[in-house]
């Protein structure tokens, strides 16, 4: 007998063995269907259950004994019925967990992605992609600035960097440290509103955001910076800034 068949529509190898043994012994106790279907005894139990399951076995109690025997094989077709409702029910409700999954994997395509740069060269290119990456008409915004240990070396460096950002009519929004008040180079205030914060404020920290991107760094005698891709990171910073711009000074 070709039992592929049997293995096609769901039924495991030992269940086709107890299956075929019970439907040649008729009504029959568990010793006889081990010897038979030489399945082991630890698991004809389990076996039987879930043939019982499917509707293709079932039992009665003599004497106390049960006694199992199989179900007309037209079962197997009823079995199949069965079958194909629950996959029209699984399909149903497979269409509704796509979309869920779907969020799932645009998450992961997104997930946040954080990037060191070390080096006042590192942070100046952070800048320039500003450039590069923002059109006219469009905004970033800054918190936190200050010029740190490098006040000498990166003036000149900002001094042409906005005068190019103002060319390209990209509006900067800053809220800057209270002790920059006058000592910001004058291209700054080109396209721009500057905010001063108060002195329990401060900090040697500097956060960059637009878009997707946060850029935090420190302007110490070694600067480093983190870099940091994700719309909820960049959303949080705005919610900060807005925050702190109501008690910022101009």
């Amino acid at each position: 007998m070709n039992t592929e068949l049997l293995r096609e529509i769901g039924l495991t190898d030992s269940e086709i063995k107890v299956y075929l043994a019970l439907l040649e012994l008729g009504s029959s106790t568990a010793g006889p269907i081990i010897e038979k279907s030489k399945v082991t005894s630890s698991k004809i139990y389990e076996i039987l259950e879930r043939l019982m399951q499917k509707g293709l076995v079932n039992f009665v109690i003599k004497s106390g004994t049960r006694y199992y025997d199989t179900q007309s094989p037209s079962r197997l077709k009823e079995y199949l019925q069965e079958k194909k409702r629950t996959i029209q029910e699984q399909e149903i409700e497979i269409e509704k967990l796509i979309p869920q999954l779907e969020i799932k994997r645009e998450l992961a395509k997104n997930k946040n992605e954080a990037s060191i740069h070390k080096g006042i060269k590192a942070i100046k290119n952070f800048y320039l992609n500003i450039l590069d990456e923002l059109n006219p008409g469009d905004e970033y915004f800054v918190l936190g600035a200050n010029y740190g240990d490098h006040a000498m070396g990166i003036r000149s460096f900002f001094h042409k960097y906005h005068q190019q950002r103002a060319d390209k009519k990209i509006k900067l929004n800053m809220l800057v440290n209270s002790d920059t008040r006058g000592t910001l180079v004058e291209t700054t205030a080109l396209n721009s509103e500057v905010r001063y914060l108060p002195p329990h404020l401060m900090s040697n920290m500097t956060t960059v955001f637009y878009k997707n991107k946060a850029f935090i760094f420190f302007l110490t005698s070694e600067p480093t910076g983190f870099l940091i891709e994700s719309k909820e990171v960049v959303d949080g910073f705005r919610s900060y800034y807005d925050t702190f711009k109501r008690i910022a000074k101009k």
